[in-house]
């Protein structure tokens, strides 16, 4: 099966990955709902993470988003074969994950679907801010205002612009390739339903997933697979 799943990935000509959490865990960054993850032990998590708490009680929503943060984490081996397939292929990348390592590795084409915890800003003047100084505090030193990651939180809107380009590469896609995610967070396991009628499905990850259109299946961690995958 995963000689026919490389094989798959050799010969198509637009690839589409849909990354989730089992991208960014080899790097050392935990999954959310994991025993092992970020919300382990933590009372109303999506309270933390809302519109809300940033509002109303931003220095809570502060002190929680820090954890998110893993500056030490770099791009691995599943990052790095995505980014190195651009170069006979048309790869685009619509990814569940806020940690940039897509961008951080030079892939040409992501859509971060969820935004991305390295584009911070100010809500009162506007101004990009960047993360060293968002970490160091949430208040702008020129103006006062409140600064926030560019990220989706609880009872805020997707953006269109993302919707909409993530659209158009699954309707042009002749292999959609959807890797470690369980793929149960709408809208964003929606988004299958866009695809070409003509295009294959590969699910990488280390558990079945709930699809209604047949797919071809590895069942084992990501990195090991993509180890093995060749331009």
């Amino acid at each position: 099966m995963n000689q026919e799943a490389l094989d798959l990935i050799k010969n198509s000509q637009h690839i589409v990955f849909m990354t989730g959490a089992g991208v960014s865990t080899p790097s050392g960054i935990p999954d959310y709902r994991s025993m092992t993850g970020i919300y382990q032990g933590i009372d109303n998590p999506e309270y933390l993470l809302s519109h809300t708490c940033l509002i109303s009680e931003p220095d809570k929503f502060y002190e929680f988003v820090k954890q998110l943060y893993h500056e030490e984490a770099s791009p691995n081996i599943i990052h790095q074969k995505m980014k190195e397939l651009e170069k006979n292929h048309d790869v685009s990348i619509i990814s569940q994950n806020i940690d940039g390592l897509h961008d951080k590795v030079g892939s040409k084409k992501v859509v971060n679907f969820h935004g991305n915890l390295n584009d911070c800003y100010c809500l009162k003047c506007h101004e990009n801010i960047s993360v060293s100084t968002y970490l160091n505090s949430n208040r702008h030193e020129n103006c006062g205002g409140l600064i926030r990651p560019n990220v989706v939180l609880y009872e805020e809107g997707l953006s269109e612009e993302a919707i909409e380009m993530s659209i158009h590469w699954l309707e042009k896609a002749d292999l959609v390739v959807i890797v470690g995610t369980s793929f149960k967070v709408y809208p964003f396991s929606g988004l299958i339903n866009y695809r070409n009628p003509q295009s294959s499905i590969l699910v990488v990850n280390n558990e079945p997933i709930s699809l209604s259109d047949t797919y071809m299946f590895v069942q084992e961690p990501a990195e090991y697979f993509f180890k093995a995958v060749l331009n």
